[in-house]
């Protein structure tokens, strides 16, 4: 194709932004970006029941969390229905639809006559002039082949044949003048200039149905694309008895959205044995050609394995950056300046081994409790009178020390060694007194980053 890249991303604003949307939405955005493309949105706001504002809201907002922008304003479907009507009268005029008189009442009886033998909907005024019905209702409907095949060729499942004879006359402008969801799509995106079309492969059936409008107006037919949907570990389609369904979810989930993107490239695609790549190196990779043909399987440790590279290779500066975005959207207090402060020269310490930004609070907690400490249970059981004795003869020893972690190494060896105990048995009320909790960063790097005044301070809160 000579053309530019321009793929698009079309949800519906019914309810959240689903995890396999998101994924569909992402690999339409590789695919443009990484060939210099356009990705454009579009909001099929067509059924006004069901659409709300609130859900286009979601949906956009689980969009820019995951990183992905797009080209010029989202358009409106609903907005362009006067578009759809024109190309269904001039399908009209060309020959390629007709108006159909039929009563709901006529159509469902002819279902009825024909349901055991399978066939489907003719309708008697496809080769009958019309121009003597003026007034009644009617609607326009495509001349679908009646013989032969229609072949789809597709970038993920190959070539598809079609039997004509399966193809029903479908319904493309209704008798109150709103188009179909068939009718709709295709004007959109022949008007957006959509080069490739890739969507979940539930639509793999509406492709054949869909290509008869571009043959019908002489429009170039987009490069198909339909994707295998997403799983559950179980082989099921993905719901809610998996888990998280929604791409806010993980978010409130605490996954970092380059971890996410990472991931959920690679669930359904490969590119040789690649595991873990950032969002440039996926641009440079990513191809159609590495989307397979089986459904992909939700792995949630798989998910927690890779956003915990992202979060251990991310730089100080951006993942504070977006744990404070992750605190807001959570509703979780805010940090003082003192905390960020702290975070900023901490975070090295904490980050290496937290897979979601749950657990990296977590591990941050000396850094951002207030004090007096209160010892979790686990803690609390190593600050018996003997270890609180040792903690408080430290206090003259680390008045005059330097504080670099060589020194700190020496005076708590020493201190160890002093008192007869291994250094596992000193450790454990450091923690406690530094942190409140059991389970920390080593207590050099706590003592470290926290400084020697508040180091001290705490130790003689627990050594009194």
């Amino acid at each position: 194709m000579s053309r530019p890249v321009v793929t698009r991303f079309a949800p519906s604003p019914t309810g959240y932004l689903h995890i396999g949307g998101g994924r569909t939405a992402l690999f339409n955005w590789l695919y443009a970006r990484g060939r210099g493309g356009k990705f454009l949105l579009r909001i099929e706001d067509t059924d006004r029941e069901r659409s709300t504002p609130e859900a286009t809201a979601a949906i956009l907002r689980g969009l820019t969390w995951l990183g992905l922008d797009w080209d010029g304003e989202p358009i409106s479907q609903f907005e362009r229905r006067d578009r759809h009507a024109e190309v269904a009268h001039e399908m009209l005029r060309r020959g390629t639809a007709y108006k159909c008189f039929s009563s709901q009442e006529e159509i469902a009886a002819f279902r009825e006559a024909s349901s055991a033998s399978y066939a489907v909907f003719r309708s008697p005024w496809r080769d009958v002039a019309t121009e003597d019905h003026p007034d009644l209702p009617y609607v326009i409907r495509m001349k679908a082949p009646q013989i032969g095949q229609s072949f789809i060729k597709d970038e993920v499942q190959g070539s598809v044949t079609i039997q004509n004879d399966t193809l029903d006359d479908m319904i493309c402008l209704r008798s109150d003048g709103t188009p179909t969801y068939m009718l709709a799509v295709v004007v959109d995106d022949h008007d957006m200039g959509v080069t490739h079309v890739i969507r979940g492969d539930d639509h793999l059936n509406n492709a054949a149905r869909q290509q008869m409008i571009y043959d019908a107006m002489g429009w170039e037919v987009p490069v198909w694309a339909h994707i295998p949907l997403i799983h559950g570990p179980d082989g099921k389609k993905l719901s809610k008895r998996h888990g998280a369904t929604g791409v806010e979810e993980y978010q409130a989930m605490g996954y970092p959205a380059a971890g996410m993107r990472n991931y959920l490239t690679r669930l359904g695609w490969a590119h040789g044995d690649a595991e873990i790549f950032s969002t440039t190196e996926a641009l440079a990779m990513f191809d159609l050609a590495g989307i397979g043909r089986a459904p992909a399987r939700l792995d949630f440790k798989k998910l927690e394995n890779t956003c915990g590279h992202h979060m251990a290779a991310m730089p100080d500066a951006a993942l504070l950056h977006e744990l404070i975005a992750f605190m807001q959207a959570a509703g979780l207090p805010a940090l003082t300046e003192a905390q960020k402060d702290l975070m900023a020269r901490g975070l090295y310490c904490v980050k290496d081994r937290a897979k979601t930004f749950h657990e990296l609070l977590e591990k941050a907690h000396f850094m951002l409790v207030s004090r007096p400490i209160s010892a979790d249970e686990a803690s609390a059981k190593s600050l018996d009178s003997v270890s609180r004795g040792i903690l408080n003869s430290l206090t003259p020893q680390l008045q005059n020390a330097s504080w670099t972690k060589a020194e700190l190494e020496t005076i708590l060896t020493n201190a160890a060694a002093e008192n007869g105990i291994g250094f596992g048995k000193l450790a454990a009320p450091l923690r406690a007194a530094l942190a409140g909790r059991s389970t920390t960063p080593s207590v050099y790097d706590m003592m470290l980053v926290i400084g020697q005044t508040e180091t001290i301070t705490r130790l003689n809160d627990v050594g009194l």
